[in-house]
């Protein structure tokens, strides 16, 4: 459909959430309830591993408010 795709590898996604690429489930759902300022870690762990590709997607496409290389990301500041 023309849509452009991209693909970050588990230990990407994890060490842009968490600042630790073999972080484990528990960890990322952490680490995104704190970011998002959730009032839990999302349910199920499969919630948090999409909401963390989404977020490392926006983060190293540099959309809006996204740090830049020489920054630390919210999961790094948190």
């Amino acid at each position: 459909a023309g849509l452009p795709a991209a693909t970050h590898t588990p230990s990407e996604v994890k060490a842009a959430v968490t600042g630790y690429g073999s972080a484990d489930k528990r960890q990322v759902q952490a680490m995104i309830a704190r970011i998002l300022r959730l009032d839990a870690p999302p349910q199920p762990p499969d919630a948090a591993d999409a909401l963390a590709i989404a977020l490392c997607h926006a983060w190293r496409r540099g959309a809006a408010g996204a740090p830049g290389q020489d920054t630390l990301t919210p999961a790094q500041k948190a």
